[in-house]
């Protein structure tokens, strides 16, 4: 994917200054500068243009405060010290709000992590992509703004941009929703790109046409910050890359020197923790992380192995009406089949019809054409109240759990409210408890909120809720996907100890072709709503009969990570 386009092409100045110096940064939040606890402590680094710095760590490194210090965003509690922080000459830490208002979207672009929470939910997308164009005064009519959105989200590739722009943000996929955000940054062509994970929500092809934008725009001579935990991706658009952790530098390096002989112990365990093809079968967290090790009996449904496949799709069809009143088919014909005990994993790019097909799975959704069946059962055509005794049967855990737990309501109550009450045969705190433990927490988490948790204890919280009405059945819709690597280990470990512990099976939806090979035994590939190509992973990812499965297969980055030797995991 090569950008052409005539605003994005501005003539960029050769040189070897710096446009970007930042020394002894520290960010730290509370009423008090003096008692403010730092979570940024002390980097310092320098961009050139036609560069990229990639900043990588765990969730609670600092790397997302750094970036945020840099566009004036880090909040009104925050404190920002730094002996020197310069853009283009300029002194930012003498910077009011005014001065960062001029300053964000015209010289500095900044790409947000969320972009569901990020795009204002009551605004078309068009509205949010082109709104750079107007504060700045860039593009003055109705008609050339629109005309100007529809080419931006045109170049990021997003489809039938025409319509995506008149469309709300919930209506978009996540993958298309993160390539509108990306629109707005580039909008006004800035000097300096920072980019807060911009392909977490993006499939292999989507990813790699992103990827090619990014390496576009600083091949014309413009900066780049990425902030990722997809090692993979920051091995393919690094020049240098700085390594956070508990907001102090641990290792910095040319890419190549970091990837191939790390110095640091922390950064060998996250190259370690990437899932690829040589990691199935194996633990990919260390021996010092959570692991299951309470007594899971409880847990294991009772009434013995159950013949034949415990969750089927027949000639599954299903229809969407579009907001420009046409029909859309987005699941035509879909067959699979799961085994108990088996995880089977759909892959396929952003529209593929994957998540739409977990949702009839569910009973979320009613397809217009052919049946699920449940347990022998025809699942699809009951009514909710002939579907109520099966729900314990089948769970589900989704991407972002805090979109999906009331933020008002406690662990213990989350939890607590999907036991299939006293089925365990022990009391509810006893239940509770056991659960917490099974995934890795403990009794101190029963009174914390969604809000007061980190990305991977809400994930543990949510796989503790599907397991509470001892499911045979748990479907996962990208529940790895927001997940820094170390933590993503952590949980793909749970997930393995959960399947072996107490034989549940998983329909697990992913983008992400390298966690797809880690946990699955068999593999369904979708694209444009059909199943293309289906098999085991082995045969999948090895030799793949489709050109399709091909072009996947060949966009994953995980593989070509070079592997560090000496790291146990235990």
């Amino acid at each position: 994917m090569t950008a052409r386009d005539p605003l994005l092409h501005r003539a960029a100045t050769a040189t070897a200054t710096p446009l970007l110096t930042v020394e002894r940064l520290r960010v730290g939040f509370g009423r008090d500068p003096a008692a403010a606890g730092a979570v940024v402590k002390g980097i310092s680094f320098a961009l050139e243009p036609g560069r990229c710095l990639a900043i990588v760590g765990e969730s609670g490194s600092g790397k997302s405060v750094t970036a945020r210090s840099l566009v004036g965003l880090t909040g009104r509690n925050a404190t920002v010290q730094a002996e020197r922080l310069a853009f283009s000459g300029r002194d930012l830490t003498r910077y009011g709000e005014r001065d960062w208002q001029r300053l964000r979207g015209r010289d500095i672009g900044f790409v947000l992590q969320d972009a569901l929470v990020s795009l204002d939910q009551l605004r078309p997308v068009g509205d949010e992509v082109g709104e750079g164009l107007r504060i700045h005064r860039v593009i003055r009519s109705r008609e050339e703004q629109e005309t100007r959105v529809v080419e931006l989200l045109r170049l990021v590739g997003v489809p039938e941009p025409e319509v995506k722009a008149r469309q709300l943000p919930h209506e978009l996929s996540g993958g298309q929703r993160q390539r509108a955000l990306i629109a707005s940054a580039l909008a006004l062509d800035p000097a300096l790109l920072i980019a807060d994970e911009p392909t977490t929500a993006l499939d292999v092809t989507v990813q790699a046409q992103i990827l090619d934008l990014l390496e576009a725009t600083k091949n014309r001579g413009k900066a780049l910050i990425l902030i990722s935990h997809d090692l993979s991706v920051v091995s393919r658009m690094a020049d240098e890359v700085i390594v956070m952790r508990h907001g102090e530098v641990v290792e910095q390096a040319p890419v190549a020197t970091l990837f191939s002989a790390p110095r640091h112990e922390y950064t060998r365990r996250l190259l370690d923790a990437i899932p690829a093809a040589h990691t199935r079968g194996t633990r990919l967290a260390p021996a010092s992380a959570p692991r299951l090790t309470a007594d899971a009996a409880h847990w294991r449904r009772r009434g013995g192995d159950t013949p034949g496949p415990v969750l089927e799709g027949r000639d599954l069809v299903k229809r969407f009406r579009g907001p420009d009143g046409q029909w859309r088919t987005v699941v035509r014909g879909v067959n699979f089949s799961l085994a108990q005990g088996e995880t089977l994993g759909i892959v396929g790019e952003s529209g593929s019809g994957k998540s739409t097909t977990a949702r009839l799975a569910l009973a979320l959704d009613r397809p217009d054409e052919g049946t699920v069946r449940l347990l022998g059962r025809d699942w699809s055509a009951l009514d909710e109240a002939g579907r109520r005794p099966l729900r314990r049967e089948i769970s589900v855990v989704y991407q972002d759990p805090l979109s999906s737990f009331d933020p008002r309501w406690t662990v213990e109550r989350i939890v607590g409210d999907a036991l299939a009450g006293g089925a365990a045969g022990f009391g509810r705190d006893a239940q509770i408890d056991e659960l917490l433990e099974l995934v890795g927490l403990g009794k101190a988490h029963r009174r914390r909120r969604p809000l007061e948790l980190s990305g991977g204890q809400r994930q543990r919280v949510a796989i503790a809720r599907a397991m509470a009405p001892r499911p045979r059945i748990i479907v996962c819709d990208e529940p790895v996907s927001a997940l820094d690597v170390s933590i993503q280990a952590q949980i793909l470990d749970l997930l393995g100890d959960l399947k072996a512990a107490l034989g549940v099976s998983y329909l697990f939806i992913s983008h992400d072709l390298g966690v797809i090979r880690h946990l699955s035994d068999r593999v369904l590939v979708m694209r444009n709503g059909e199943v293309v190509e289906e098999g085991t992973a082995d045969a999948i990812f090895d030799a793949p009969q489709q050109d399709y499965t091909r072009e996947l297969v060949s966009a994953v980055l995980h593989d070509r990570l070079p592997r560090i030797k000496g790291t146990s995991h235990g």
